[in-house]
């Protein structure tokens, strides 16, 4: 790497380590007030434990070694790192893609899980589920990459990969009180539209330095984040106003959230046309999915499966349709050739490698996802109990309010 394209991937990692607050803002906006500060903890956790655990072992398993589904030790302990092809700016941008994943989680879990039990299940998480999806999406010797699947930043390894893992446990954990007869609102919407501009801002980094060059194809990622966002929120908040007759802040958030999110593992390989449609697409569906949870009897908080599995399952099937390699050859001669999607001439093949590597996820990260989960409610228990439910989890869980002035017992 020249030093323009390390300064390119150093600014995406701080753009990405970003998005974990504004996740954090984004969800403890939608909690209830006595909750808020948990959730903040949840998502800050992550940043405390995964970067360390990354630097010793996870970078090394998901991207050294030969094998076809699993990677070794070689560079654990951040040892062989090759600075001539910039490797230590990569790993450490990588680390904070691994920190956020399980953050995703955590919305699904919101107002009743130990966070004993989430600080136990993050780390065992990252490195059973997250560091072998990891390796098999994006090493060289992955089996999903060599048999031609793509994913530019992580559709499949994190999005789908976290929505699934957060059905697995709340399958485990149960229902919070009184769902669904009592719903409780976004107790701060405020909040949840600064998680929300965060969170955008972040994206280009997570997208754009995904191309970890400051070329042609991490402007086309820009470009393609900035209008499947746009196009996601305005999507969702068509949506509300013909069925429920109003646009609400929460819906276009969660609309902008969803684009993002299905644009992630296209980013690198669609135009930017492809992109609008990508966003309205899935804003759409998302629009939709959210209320699959209340039909199905599954209680996702702050609907991480509707919007992160969902979207990212929708984004990364429609590669299958959009992807354009002659377009990418145009901007970079020197690219690593890839099959087009079915309406650029490339046929059937990619979208069936899309559906195979998202199915093979799915069921994976399920069944690890829930033996995990399962094992800590077996053990140290994966639930507050009642009395701390009712009384929040920010004083029980952590001895602290964010909102001291106020009556807890009538919000």
């Amino acid at each position: 790497m020249d030093s323009g394209n390390v300064a390119w991937v150093l600014m995406g990692a701080a753009l990405v380590l970003f998005m974990t607050p504004g996740l954090a803002f984004f969800y403890g906006g939608m909690v209830r007030s006595k909750n808020v500060l948990n959730m903040l903890m949840m998502n800050f956790w992550c940043l405390l434990v995964v970067p360390l655990l990354w630097a010793l072992v996870g970078y090394s398993l998901a991207f050294s070694g030969d094998g076809k589904f699993f990677g070794n030790f070689d560079k654990s302990f951040l040892r062989n790192l090759d600075f001539a092809t910039g490797e230590p700016a990569i790993m450490i941008f990588l680390a904070t893609f691994a920190a956020i994943t399980p953050a995703l989680i955590s919305g699904a879990v919101a107002d009743r899980m130990k966070f004993s039990a989430w600080a136990i299940f993050v780390p065992v998480w990252s490195l059973l589920v997250y560091v072998p999806v990891t390796y098999w999406v994006f090493s060289a010797n992955g089996w999903f990459l060599n048999r031609g699947s793509l994913d530019f930043a992580g559709g499949t390894a994190i999005h789908v990969n976290a929505g699934i893992a957060a059905l697995a446990v709340i399958l485990v954990l149960g229902k919070r009180k009184g769902w669904p007869q009592k719903m409780s609102p976004p107790h701060s919407m405020p909040l949840v539209m600064l998680g929300t501009g965060i969170l955008w801002f972040g994206w280009f980094g997570f997208n754009a330095g995904s191309a970890l060059a400051a070329d042609g194809r991490a402007m086309q990622a820009f470009i393609n984040t900035m209008l499947a966002a746009a196009a996601g929120g305005l999507s969702w908040g068509l949506v509300e106003k013909v069925r429920d007759g109003h646009f609400t802040n929460l819906g276009v958030a969660s609309g902008i959230v969803a684009g993002l999110v299905a644009i992630t593992p296209g980013c690198g390989f669609v135009t930017g046309g492809s992109s609008m449609l990508i966003g309205i697409l899935t804003g759409a569906v998302c629009a939709f999915a959210v209320g699959l949870k209340s039909k199905f009897g599954y209680d996702d908080a702050l609907d991480v499966i509707g919007v992160h599995l969902v979207g990212g399952l929708v984004g990364s099937l429609l590669i299958g349709f959009f992807a354009d390699y002659d377009a990418f050859a145009a901007i970079n001669p020197e690219l690593a050739e890839f099959k087009s999607g079915l309406f650029y001439g490339g046929g059937a093949s990619l979208l069936g490698e899309q559906a195979l590597a998202n199915g093979v996820t799915i069921v994976f990260s399920f069944v690890v996802t829930y033996a995990i989960a399962k094992v800590l409610d077996m053990t140290i228990g994966l639930r507050v109990s009642d009395e701390v439910e009712v009384e929040g989890l920010d004083i029980k869980e952590h001895a602290e309010t964010a909102y001291s002035s106020m009556d807890r017992s009538t919000i």
